[in-house]
């Protein structure tokens, strides 16, 4: 019986057949061979890098590499397995199940039986459901595997205590501007052409891959495809041959739109607020950054004035990391609204400036004794904690007395705005000072 080809035919439009396989992805044939050629990441690959030093010792621990996509994890892991002499296994947590990780753990059985060690690599090791991660343990417990997790997601939220414990985490870098123009010059370097483009184009294309090194190269092989003698594009026409908007947000856009967001906030503005906060997500700025300026706002310019900004702005942060985009990017708008509608006192602020200017001006004053602690009887006889006045026993809970060391005059850091919950705070102190000084009056 004849084929289905033969009695159908090729389709209509099948291409021409070379007789050759495509060639791999450009991102694939740019993939560093050593891990010296890997870029962005010299803080594990480096001289005195975390890796670096592993392998010089021969002592290679299961790890959990923690980045973003396009970072280098696989590439890493590979180059680790290469260079130790280890059989490279890889698995996807997305499509692997229970059956794959028993097969996986079996031929790594049989290769120790050989004197061969096997290193075990799980993309995306955070799909892993709890049973499946469990499920790891006493083959890396035991050395059957050296187990490379790689994942986009932070650890601490997505993996077991107990695998975590057992494994070390290795934070990637996001590739800055300067990592991703290597990736574009060895690239043309392999192809032997320069890609066409002007400064501002290729410029744009960096920001377009979004720290990203393979999104990178799919996006410059396109490029590449324009006959050699293409003329150069600039960022307009670079958008309209990728079908994407150029991003206009460069080092100084990025500290624009920060010092933007911060103000308007401070300058109690929530529409303002949002809009730069959606400014800065569609431009690609990192969320967690957002989410660390967020909190420095709650401390910085809310303070006590509102004491419940600042665990907003945390609990922002922790929602993003478990949702991640673009659900968690809800939770900072909420934190951005409530810090933007919130009192506003940089009390906080100002009285931790000048502690600081105090406490270098002073150099090493000590304690006064009677706040001292005595757990020795030799610091009990030397009169370490003599004359303390516990406050709860005293009336309203306050006794007055003297906490600064002997010879410094007591200082006013603090000083609450007379807004927000810091106007009770500063009812209190006016009290307690009224107390102070009466109980302290001979």
């Amino acid at each position: 019986m004849p084929a289905e080809a033969d009695l159908f035919g090729p389709p209509a439009t099948a291409p021409a057949r070379t007789g050759r396989a495509p060639p791999a992805p450009l991102a694939e044939r740019l993939r560093p061979t050593t891990l010296a050629e890997v870029v962005g990441q010299d803080h594990l690959v480096g001289p005195e890098g975390a890796l670096t030093h592993m392998l010089a010792h021969g002592v290679l621990a299961s790890l959990i590499l923690w980045g973003p996509p396009g970072s280098g994890k696989t590439t890493i892991a590979r180059l680790l397995a290469d260079t130790s002499g280890m059989a490279f296994v890889t698995l996807s947590a997305v499509f692997s199940g229970v059956a794959d990780l028993k097969r996986a753990f079996e031929e790594a059985r049989r290769r120790r039986s050989a004197g061969w060690r096997t290193l075990l690599f799980v993309d995306e090791i955070h799909r892993f459901n709890r049973a499946q991660q469990d499920g790891l343990l006493p083959v890396v417990e035991d050395g059957t595997v050296t187990l490379i997790g790689a994942t986009t997601e932070n650890p601490s939220f997505a993996l077991n205590a107990a695998l975590l414990s057992r494994c070390r985490v290795l934070v990637l870098n996001r590739l800055d501007d300067a990592a991703l123009e290597t990736v574009l010059a060895r690239a043309e370097a392999t192809l032997g052409r320069t890609l066409p483009l002007d400064a501002e184009a290729r410029a744009a294309l960096r920001a377009m891959a979004d720290g990203d090194a393979r999104a990178l190269l799919n996006l410059a092989e396109q490029i590449f495809a324009l006959p050699a003698a293409a003329p150069a594009l600039d960022p307009v026409a670079l958008a309209h041959l990728l079908e994407r908007r150029a991003p206009l947000y460069d080092r100084e856009e990025h500290f624009n739109l920060i010092s933007a967001l911060h103000k308007a906030m401070r300058g109690s503005d929530p529409d303002a607020a949002l809009y730069w906060l959606a400014r800065m997500i569609v431009s690609g700025e990192d969320p967690r950054y957002i989410a660390r300026r967020i909190v420095r706002f709650a401390t910085e310019d809310v303070g006590l004035a509102d004491p419940t900004a600042l665990p907003a702005a945390l609990a922002a942060w922790e929602a993003y990391e478990r949702l991640g985009s673009p659900e968690g990017e809800l939770a900072l708008a909420q934190a951005v609204l409530h810090c933007a509608t919130a009192p506003k006192s940089n009390a906080t602020y100002r009285a931790w400036g000048a502690a600081l200017r105090a406490a270098r001006e002073t150099g090493s004053l000590p304690p006064p004794l009677h706040i001292r602690n005595a757990p020795t009887r030799l610091m009990a006889e030397l009169g370490y904690g003599a004359g303390y006045d516990y406050d709860h026993n005293a009336p309203e809970a306050f006794s007055g007395q003297d906490y600064w060391p002997e010879g410094m005059e007591p200082h006013h850091l603090y000083q609450p705005s007379e807004r927000g919950a810091e106007g009770d705070i500063a009812a209190r102190l006016a009290r307690w000072r009224a107390l102070r000084q009466k109980r302290s009056a001979p």
